[in-house]
């Protein structure tokens, strides 16, 4: 009895373990490719193509559903993190070209997007090409998808006694070092570049994000963001000046990264290279 008790306790944990894989499993939706004969041969080969295709459809979502980290899910259903797409076209009697695309959904951002070329026109070319195929997908997917990156205007923290008479220019130098790390984060393709004009909070009042307690963050996650990051230019003197950064999780507030360079020397038109050089070792290259 002891025993009958211990194996059903066992098998309801391996279910119970399965279906939270199946859970989390990312949700892949994948439609039927299209197909077009433009090889203008006499034979009518519709059927053997309509054949040919679903057997490669059929061994395509098979083996990405193989893999445990991947679920399928009809196009209609809401929740598929990736989609699917593709076409293949007969150019002639022995080349065909297939065009597949991967759509990461949330970000609306094309993760694969190829060209191949595969020759021949039987049963056996169509599974090499299916193999060839299923593997490039899986790849793709496994990408890991850029993190959604806030990032707030930097600010300018002036201690100098002339603090504020050179404003028009401040603000044009500050948004060049703004425009800067933007470009530099997204260009690393690590993260996606949130757009902070819907931002309500703190940053509608024109407070300092620097001293809100990290109130950024919260602003960060009301925009769909998954992370923040706030930056201040110091301002010591007219040819001095000091970096900082701070990025949090926008979730929970927690301070993942923070960057602060030295004394730096240079006039205010430097304040870009500094950032970007700033963001770029301690937070693209660091990882």
């Amino acid at each position: 009895m002891h025993r009958s008790r211990l194996i059903l306790v066992f098998l309801l944990c391996v279910l119970s373990s399965s279906r939270a894989d199946a859970a989390d499993a990312i949700g892949v939706a994948m439609d039927d490719f299209s197909y077009t004969d433009t090889s203008a041969e006499p034979a009518d080969q519709t059927a053997a193509h309509e054949r040919r295709l679903a057997a490669f459809m059929a061994a395509l979502r098979r083996d990405i559903g193989a893999d445990p980290r991947y679920r399928l899910v009809p196009s209609a259903q809401d929740g598929p993190a990736f989609k699917v797409i593709g076409g293949i076209q007969k150019t002639s009697t022995l080349v065909q070209w297939a065009k597949i695309a991967v759509i990461e959904i949330g970000a609306k951002k094309l993760v694969m997007d190829k060209l191949y070329s595969f020759r021949g026109d039987n049963d056996e070319s169509w599974e090499r090409a299916e193999i060839f195929v299923s593997r490039e997908i899986m790849a793709a997917l496994a990408t890991p998808a850029p993190v959604a990156l806030a990032v707030f205007d930097f600010e300018l923290e002036d201690t100098t006694a002339s603090a504020g008479t050179s404003a028009a220019s401040d603000a044009s130098y500050m948004a060049e070092v703004t425009g800067g790390v933007r470009e530099a984060l997204g260009q690393s393709g690590r993260y996606r570049i949130v757009d902070i004009s819907g931002a309500r909070g703190e940053a509608e009042k024109g407070r300092a994000l620097r001293d809100c307690g990290g109130c950024e963050a919260a602003i960060a996650k009301e925009l769909g963001a998954d992370q923040s990051l706030i930056g201040v230019v110091r301002r010591v003197s007219r040819t001095e000046y000091t970096l900082g950064f701070r990025v949090r999780d926008a979730r929970t507030g927690t301070v993942l990264t923070r960057g602060d360079s030295g004394l730096r020397m240079g006039a205010d038109y430097s304040w870009k290279r500094g950032a970007v050089r700033l963001v770029s070792d301690r937070l693209i290259e660091s990882q």
